[in-house]
């Protein structure tokens, strides 16, 4: 009897166990998808990273990379072919129940011709800047409404606007809460933001923000964490506004440390002007943080989690949470990565006319007296 299997594509994927930087939320949710299903065989299919050719194993899945050395773009216009030839050989050799994409990029046009061409279940997750207009996949994928997962009621109205198609289906980012380690740490960062350090992202705004809240807190520490190519103007811009004793630049940390900052801060600042749905937004809700940001992923109220209009009630908003001596710390966790894994797999068990959607949990307040 052939093996069921679900075929995931993907831009990258972790190169080992250790490597708790790639793509953090998909790892989990790969990870979470095998646990809630281990009668499943999972074989995830990376086109680009690691940077190179193989097969391996993480965590049991079996793992194969189309990556190179060299990352040349010569090599990289076959990889599709090569791609087709593996999942020729699979579904041979297996029962394929389905295929997921991650992004609407390269990897979901390759999904949609092999899927076309077998009559298979194919689904895209948009997870960002592909629901963006301009995105040259959209019209070589031709996806449908059925065949669209967005990460947020955001993404929805985005691609909706941009390409007139409103994805069926939503299922948000997930966490790892075991990624969690016991914290009785006092919060000693009163700011944190956290993601790669780019334009998009929006950091002078966040320093901008520090700026003018030390105006009212002139102690206010502030810590950034990542790297990118916005570090050194950050860096230049933070000490010519006189920041250089508030805001600290912890740079690339491994996830862990990430988390353990997030225990020790009262509020997470995102100030970035376009987000599918931040999983350290989430992260820094169950370390017991406040979150706050620009963009609403999701239409529902999440608790402990403020949205800004503009800089200005950014900086007021802050204030009185900084200032408020009733302030709690209460860990948080609106979506369960089991709740997720649960919700993909019900696409492929189910009918065409089924539309899923992970909404947040009622009761999002949790009892873990460790990140009170």
């Amino acid at each position: 009897m052939k093996h069921k299997t679900l075929v995931i594509l993907t831009p990258g994927f972790p190169e080992h166990e250790g490597d708790s930087t790639c793509i953090p939320p998909q790892q989990v949710f790969v990870k979470a998808l095998q646990e809630e299903h281990p009668e499943l065989n999972i074989v995830v299919l990376t086109f680009q990273y690691p940077f190179f050719s193989g097969e391996y194993l993480w965590h049991g899945i079996k793992v194969i990379a189309f990556g190179n050395p060299r990352n040349s773009r010569v090599v990289r216009r076959f990889t599709g072919l090569k791609v087709l030839r593996v999942l020729h050989k699979l579904h041979k050799e297996t029962q394929i129940i389905g295929m997921l994409s991650f992004w609407l990029g390269k990897c979901a046009y390759i999904g949609n011709i092999f899927a076309r061409r077998y009559g298979l279940k194919h689904y895209t997750w948009l997870l960002g800047q592909d629901a963006k207009a301009g995105n040259k996949y959209f019209t070589k994928a031709k996806p449908t409404a059925n065949r669209l997962i967005a990460l947020s009621d955001f993404l929805v109205r985005e691609f909706n606007n941009n390409y007139a198609i409103k994805p069926a289906h939503i299922i948000p980012v997930g966490i790892d809460v075991t990624r969690f380690k016991d914290s009785n740490a006092k919060r000693d960062i009163d700011i944190i933001g956290a993601g790669s350090l780019i334009p998009l992202k929006q950091y002078h705004v966040f320093l901008e923000v520090i700026a003018s809240l030390k105006i009212a807190i002139p102690g206010v520490k502030a810590a950034i964490i990542g790297d990118g190519t916005e570090m050194k103007r950050l860096k230049e811009m933070a000490a010519a506004l006189g920041l250089t004793n508030n805001v600290s630049f912890a740079g690339r940390l491994p996830h862990e440390e990430v988390l353990q900052m997030m225990q020790r801060a009262k509020v997470f600042l995102h100030t970035s002007n376009y987000e599918g749905f931040g999983a350290v937004c989430l992260e820094a809700l169950y370390a017991g943080a406040q979150v706050l940001s620009f963009v609403k992923p999701m239409d529902a109220t999440i608790e402990n989690w403020r949205i800004a209009a503009d800089k200005m009630e950014m900086v007021n908003m802050l204030r009185r949470l900084l200032t408020n001596p009733d302030a709690g710390y209460q860990s948080i966790l609106p979506f369960t990565i089991q709740q997720n894994a649960k919700a993909m797999m019900q696409l492929f068990e189910s009918n065409e006319a089924t539309n899923v959607r992970v909404r947040p949990a009622e009761t999002s307040k949790l009892n873990h007296q460790l990140y009170i």
